[in-house]
């Protein structure tokens, strides 16, 4: 991990500059894109999609049946070459469901994408881009949406509404438009259904993201049915939960009907993305988008309390739960995954809210990153979340380390606790911390990073 670098990306190939007017400018458009490979060279997260009733595959968004993928360089960064754009298109109308960010200020694509799917419970592709955030840019950010939507949808030879859009990079910052609208069209004719175009998707939506983060799982349902999940996200900073803080396409080729489907995506959400945390800032542009193509011939779910939509909803979480670990595993100068684990509360709600609350707090990531087992920061962070427990019986454990039990500060190994976060650290491995707060049937996790140097350094520079 130490000889990897954090780079900024962005704008370089150019080709027959001619001109076309997009309101209210007159600009120079761009005709190449680019899938030259040294666009996509970028190491992949680690797998860490739990273990369950499925078995792990390649492929990324592609691995369902019924989607393709492709990604492109098409010069929107502000500089380099790695690819910027990326496409997700079913073979037919496919059922979606969405979650988005709760942030006031909401970002252009947000808006577009909350408006097409509250007429629409199908579309036809989601089409990302890098670069620029389109958020915080008024009235016309919105009217670029608009004109982007309507080109892929015109290449595409479907309706505007049957097109998501999904944007990142630099808040405050009009869309590159005189590269955008020209590199639109040419998106078809990359397609592929192949693992490498699933990963050039993959690639093409990174921002200051370390590495890569797709993963695919597949499960056999009680009619022996069998059905793949895939996805794709990014994310590294900017992480907070407040919905599901980052950008996320999951594909599923699964028949099941617009509300089980709806229901089993923001399930999945509240236990992944939305329990991840790196900064403590909610980003303008959180969205996932999920869709389900039916290619894989099962008889249609439709009732949730069914054992074929437990399946699904176990494998849906488990493969959001992989994606959004492998966030806070590359949050933007970190060394470590935090895993925090609570039990003991009034309900899995209350548990979560403390378990973000220990993820999240600066002072308990800092001694992370300094190797101190200040165990007292997390039994404070767990005292702040807002949810009521008796002091007496709150208990950590840090590793197979018991720090404090009914309550009660426990002797131990402070060179050991030490070591044990030395070396998880050294291999960017996870870190687990264990919280009890009584004897409540609640349990609920969240995963957040260490607080480094580096993170204010990447930050303080980032449009500079």
């Amino acid at each position: 991990m130490q000889s990897l670098q954090r780079v900024a990306h962005g704008r370089g190939l150019v080709a027959r500059p001619t001109t076309r007017t997009v309101a209210p400018r007159t600009v120079t458009v761009q005709r190449a894109v680019s899938t030259d490979a040294e666009s996509f060279v970028i190491p992949a997260a680690p797998d860490l999609i739990p273990d369950g009733a499925w078995a792990k595959v390649e492929g990324g968004v592609c691995a369902a049946k019924g989607f393709k993928a492709t990604g492109v360089y098409a010069g929107l960064r502000a500089s380099g070459r790695k690819g910027d754009l990326a496409l997700v298109v079913a073979d037919a109308p496919a059922t979606v469901a969405g979650t988005f960010t709760q942030n006031v200020m909401c970002a252009a694509p947000v808006l577009y994408c909350k408006d097409v799917l509250s007429r629409r419970k199908t579309v036809r592709a989601v089409m990302t881009n890098a670069g620029q955030a389109n958020a915080a840019t008024g009235t016309q950010g919105y009217e670029d949406s608009v004109a982007c939507a309507q080109a892929l949808a015109a290449a595409l030879g479907v309706e505007a509404d049957d097109v998501l859009l999904q944007s990142t990079g630099v808040i405050g910052r009009r869309m590159k438009m005189e590269s955008f609208l020209p590199a639109i069209p040419q998106l078809p004719a990359s397609l592929g259904a192949s693992t490498a175009d699933a990963h050039r998707a993959a690639v093409a939506i990174t921002t200051t993201d370390l590495v890569s983060k797709e993963a695919a799982l597949r499960v056999t349902l009680s009619s022996g049915a069998v059905v793949t999940v895939g996805g794709m996200c990014k994310g590294s900073g900017m992480i907070h939960p407040n919905m599901a803080t980052m950008l996320g396409v999951v594909t599923c080729d699964a028949a099941v009907s617009s509300d089980v489907w709806t229901g089993i995506v923001k399930r999945a959400s509240v236990a992944s993305f939305n329990s991840i945390t790196v900064d403590g800032d909610t980003s303008t542009n959180d969205c996932v988008i999920g869709l389900a193509s039916g290619a894989a011939g099962n008889p249609p779910i439709t009732d949730p309390a069914s054992q074929d939509a437990q399946l699904l909803d176990a494998a849906v979480t488990a493969l959001m739960q992989g994606l959004a670990k492998s966030i806070a595993w590359d949050g933007e100068g970190a060394t470590c995954l935090l895993e925090i684990e609570v039990t003991g509360a009034a309900s899995d709600a209350d548990a979560r809210v403390i378990a973000r609350s220990v993820a999240g707090s600066s002072l308990a990531k800092s001694a992370f990153f300094g190797h101190d087992p200040n165990w007292g920061r997390i039994a404070a962070a767990a005292g702040y979340s807002g949810i009521i427990f008796d002091q007496a019986d709150l208990g950590v454990r840090l590793g197979a380390m018991t720090l404090m039990r009914d309550g009660q500060p426990l002797p131990f190994d402070k060179a050991a606790a030490n070591k044990y976060l030395k070396d998880t650290c050294a291999v960017h491995g996870t870190v687990q911390v264990f919280v009890t707060v009584g004897k409540g049937p609640g349990r609920g996790m969240a995963w957040g990073c260490d607080l480094s140097y580096d993170y204010v350094k990447i930050n303080a520079e980032y449009t500079t």
